[in-house]
């Protein structure tokens, strides 16, 4: 954890965890994000001290009342009350580790030079887990410079069996050695 949204996402995750509410408060902070990242001329708004916390406070009410748990509603509200509302994506982090760490879920990002099929993705998955012992949530990301195979990334890890990596390893070994 660190500072203001180590504080702040573990309280959330704590308060949440202790109502049974975790799964969906976490679903909600996802797509808080989302939109959020999707629309930064909201973010600034509702962080831009020129306009009175009540006010700003009004527009996340307005904004999200209707379709968020309270708690994630007030959570939103503490923050932009105390000037954190930065910290809002770290916090949502924090939050998340928290959850995967007291579900055995470990995030992996797979890259790959086309997508994954649902049965390359299940049992790219049911690998990983029978080696890591955890359930795998599994993010397919896209990049062509790839060429085939698959690039893994996990708890600070990076697993490279591509093309372009075995290419570059290649590379690398024929560069150092010598003649």
């Amino acid at each position: 954890m660190n500072g203001v949204s180590g504080v702040y996402g573990q309280a959330l995750y704590d308060l949440a965890k202790d109502e049974e509410l975790a799964e969906g408060i976490g679903a909600e902070l996802v797509e808080i994000r989302k939109i959020l990242g999707e629309n930064p001329d909201f973010m600034r708004l509702i962080s831009s001290p020129g306009i009175p916390k009540a006010e700003r406070l009004g527009i996340i009410d307005e904004a999200f009342r209707s379709s968020v748990h309270p708690y994630t509603l007030n959570f939103m509200k503490i923050l932009t009350e105390k000037g954190y509302m930065h910290t809002f994506p770290a916090c949502c982090d924090v939050y998340r580790n928290s959850y995967n760490a007291d579900h055995n879920i470990l995030p992996v990002v797979a890259t790959t030079a086309l997508p994954l099929n649902e049965l390359q993705a299940a049992k790219l998955r049911r690998r990983l887990s029978a080696i890591t012992g955890r359930q795998i949530e599994l993010e397919n990301r896209i990049d062509p410079a790839c060429m085939g195979g698959v690039r893994l990334d996990y708890d600070g890890k990076r697993v490279d069996d591509t093309v372009a990596g075995r290419i570059e390893r290649l590379h690398s070994m024929l560069k150092n050695t010598a003649l």
